[in-house]
C-alpha cells in the first residue's frame, strides 16, 4: 500500500501531516510520502487515488477516520 499525504506548507499543516503518517505506519505499517504543497491542501492518497481532500470534505479528516477509510478499502 502506498500512501502519500498532500500538505499546505502556507498554512503549516506539516505537523498535521506528519501525525496521519505516524498513525498509519502504526495501525498499517506503512510508509507514508509527504509532499508538501500549497492552496490550504490537505489530500490524503492510497495507490494513487485520493481517498481524503480538505478541500472537497471542507475540514480535516477526524481522529481515526483515514484509517477508517483504508479499512473499509481493503
Amino acid at each position: 500500500m502506498q500512501i502519500r499525504i498532500e500538505y499546505c506548507v502556507v498554512w503549516n499543516y506539516e505537523p498535521r501531516a506528519a501525525g496521519l503518517a505516524a498513525e498509519l505506519h502504526r495501525k498499517f505499517g506503512a510508509e507514508t510520502n509527504l509532499v508538501s504543497g500549497g492552496r490550504g491542501d490537505f489530500d490524503v492518497y492510497v495507490d494513487g487515488m485520493i481517498l481524503f481532500s480538505k478541500r472537497k470534505m471542507n475540514r480535516f479528516p477526524e481522529d481515526g477516520e483515514v484509517s477508517n477509510l483504508i479499512r473499509m478499502q481493503r
